[in-house]
């Protein structure tokens, strides 16, 4: 089990003085100096990294760091080989030494691994950082007992120099520094008046006062930058960051152009083969010991959304939600009865959770709407300047896309994906440079990267609800999209094609133009059937969407979308959304009757009603009342004779959603007209309470969102 000081660590760049800090509560007092002493040798091991600003400030640190490094080997030398116990006070400010001597190791590692940018932009609260642990230095020492304590003479006189040092030191801020801070602040201003700043201007600011010299510098801050807002800093002004990124993407291509595309390629490359490193190495780590309160009561895995029930317990959010659907009112842990079922997220211990997984090399997915990501804050912050400086970013890269070569081309359409992902504005203007026709050029490209790079950007364009049209009424696109799903030259450019026209489906006058393009329903058929889990998703919610307009319900009866999805149910990634689109489809008698005669049909759904999620349930009894609603005599024999169904259905009328209780009413009534005694003992069973249960048709309720990638 890593000690408190570690989780601290290993979230990297991480604000360096927020947050508690704890001593060891496990260590000897010769231990505990030998610590210090140790934390004192790494902190100054810290500052060999280059600095690129507060260069004086983590100087003045170090040299006192020095000292106190000095005075630790003092006093573990004057005690060897019998070191006596240390006095009460001695040790109280020896626990307070190690916990000052942490967080200057953590603000000098923050000042040489964060962007040179992140740094100038709060260049006056580092400042202030430095010069709050310089006071609190003079405090410690202050109370330091030195004359408990067995130290050389020349050791104590360096300790009081430094104690009257850090007493009179006072705030410190570089001109030089502020000066490029402020000179950054006015290139916004520029972009906010709706001019561009000078390229010369640009190029000294950049070039040779923050020494950002060529393209790949310029990535590397973006995404140092980017990892920043996503830690969210309290005090950090969002819309400042989020303008800065769009002016330094701005210049990475006004300064530098295109001329490093093979440096940058072997670069993510390695990004890319470093990251399955550590997603292989953190799937060895979870064989490892994980620390007990981080698993889940119920299933004893690790925790990925612990929440807090009212007992006080924490679980897991997935284990506790299907304790309590099976019909538990009770708590696992404490046996106590559950006043409510209200969860609380314990967002510490999920803090705590990540922080572990970071310091094992193990990857774990944020829970639905548990944290906030980049690309929405970006969304919700934008200024003015960011808006111009990413439409001026835009026209450079719609250039390069025209009369670029073909690598320009491949790191054009990777650049539009990414300004894509982040607000309605930059996919507006995208689309308003002429993006989408060079766009679509590039889905024939031999280049499987500029192919899977073109088809995502116009997956991401197409979420703006006026973009639809642009594409669907640009000539070749939909043709070019079904070839990517088709003969796409990545899985991840087949499975973002699909999810093109998932997005371009939802606007119902496109439906049908979809059904009909040669290819297009088979495609989506082939990778639901054949495909990767999410690719599986994306066909499925494509289908879906193509199941609402009834013109499409016969034709992809014939395209043989119809088998597939009762084949999805199977798959329990899928099962859900293949029995909305089944409830949907099976409302023309025809495929009522072509789905009714497939014996699995009903058998699978009926499955889904036993072990679906809830949503899964609901769809699968409003699956089954449809095709017995449309399907006929028949079919209604069919489903009624399944042996397992009266307890199934008995269940989800108490149990249930409102909707999948009156959808398992209706089908009892309708079984009960073919004299089925397994569903009438239901139906007597639940007595009247559902005898007014409403016979309209009910919508299909899916809540779907075009991924944003």
């Amino acid at each position: 089990m890593c000690s408190p000081m570690a989780f601290v660590a290993a979230r990297r760049l991480r604000y360096p003085l927020s947050g508690p800090f704890f001593v060891p509560g496990d260590l000897t007092d010769a231990a505990l100096v030998r610590a210090i002493a140790a934390l004192s040798s790494d902190a100054t091991a810290a500052s060999r990294s280059p600095v690129p600003f507060q260069r004086r400030n983590a100087t003045s640190l170090v040299r006192r760091l020095r000292v106190l490094a000095a005075f630790l080997e003092s006093l573990e030398e004057s005690s060897y080989p019998h070191p006596p116990r240390l006095p009460p006070s001695a040790a109280f400010c020896l626990g307070e030494l190690y916990i000052f001597v942490y967080r200057a190791k953590l603000l000098l590692e923050y000042c040489s691994e964060s962007s040179r940018l992140w740094l100038l932009l709060r260049n006056p609260q580092v400042s202030s950082n430095f010069h709050d642990l310089a006071r609190e230095l003079a405090t410690l020492l202050d109370v330091l007992p030195l004359d408990d304590l067995c130290v050389a003479e020349d050791v104590r006189e360096q300790v009081d120099l430094l104690r009257r040092q850090c007493r009179r030191s006072n705030l410190f801020v570089d001109p030089h520094d502020e000066k490029l801070r402020r000179k950054i602040h006015s290139f916004l201003a520029r972009f906010d008046a709706g001019e561009a700043p000078d390229p010369a201007d640009l190029r000294s600011t950049y070039v040779d006062g923050l020494g950002i010299r060529n393209a790949s510098a310029c990535f590397a801050e973006i995404e140092l930058l980017e990892e920043q807002i996503s830690n969210q800093e309290e005090d950090m002004d969002l819309s400042v960051v989020i303008g800065v990124v769009a002016l330094t993407r701005y210049c990475r291509f006004l300064l530098f152009g295109f001329q490093e595309m093979e440096v940058e390629s072997s670069c993510g490359d390695q990004r890319k083969a470093s990251r399955k490193r550590s997603s292989s190495h953190g799937s060895s780590d979870l064989s490892l010991t994980i620390p007990k309160d981080l698993c889940c009561p119920i299933s004893l895995d690790l925790m990925k959304d612990p929440v807090v029930v009212s007992t006080g317990q924490t679980y897991d959010r997935a284990s506790i939600t299907h304790w309590i659907v099976e019909g538990h009112r009770t708590c696992p842990n404490s046996g106590q009865t559950l006043a409510n079922g209200g969860l609380v997220p314990n967002r510490a211990l999920r803090s705590l959770i990540c922080r572990w997984c970071a310091a094992h090399g193990i990857q774990i997915e944020a829970p639905d709407g548990a944290e906030v990501s980049a690309e929405s804050l970006a969304a919700a912050c934008t200024s003015k300047a960011t808006i111009e400086a990413n439409k001026a970013t835009a026209r450079i890269l719609v250039r390069q896309l025209s009369a670029g070569s073909q690598e320009s081309k491949a790191v054009a359409a990777r650049e539009l994906r990414l300004l894509a992902r982040t607000g309605k504005e930059n996919r507006l203007f995208i689309a308003e440079a002429g993006a989408i026709p060079l766009l679509c050029r590039l889905f024939q490209s031999s280049n499987p990267i500029a192919q899977e790079n073109a088809v995502t950007s116009i997956l991401n364009i197409s979420i703006h609800d006026g973009n639809k049209r642009r594409i669907m009424e640009e000539e070749g696109c939909l043709r070019l999209t079904v070839h990517v799903l088709t003969h796409g030259l990545t899985a991840e450019a087949r499975e973002n094609a699909a999810a093109t026209l998932f997005s371009l489906s939802a606007v119902h006058d496109f439906k049908k133009k979809i059904v009909d393009q040669q290819g297009a329903v088979a495609a989506l058929v082939n990778l639901l059937m054949q495909g990767s889990t999410r690719g599986k998703r994306d066909a499925v919610m494509a289908l879906f969407n193509l199941s609402t307009h009834p013109e499409c319900w016969c034709r992809m009866l014939d395209l043989g979308a119809v088998l597939a999805l009762v084949g999805a149910l199977r798959d329990e990634s899928v099962a859900e959304e293949a029995a909305a689109a089944l409830q949907l489809l099976v409302r023309q008698p025809i495929v009522a009757e072509a789905v009714g005669s497939e014996g699995a049909a009903i058998t699978n759904l009926v499955e889904l009603m036993r072990r679906g999620t809830p949503k899964g349930k609901e769809n699968a009894v409003a699956a089954l009342q449809e095709l017995c609603r449309r399907g006929g005599s028949p079919v209604t024999r069919r489903v009624a004779r399944m042996p397992a169904l009266g307890g199934l259905i008995q269940a989800i009328l108490f149990t249930g959603t409102k909707r999948a209780r009156r959808k398992a009413t209706l089908l009892v009534r309708m079984c009960r007209r073919c004299e089925s005694p397994a569903v009438m003992t239901c139906e007597s069973s639940r007595g009247s309470s559902f005898g007014s249960g409403d016979a309209s048709v009910v919508s299909v309720s899916m809540a779907v969102q075009v991924p944003v990638l």
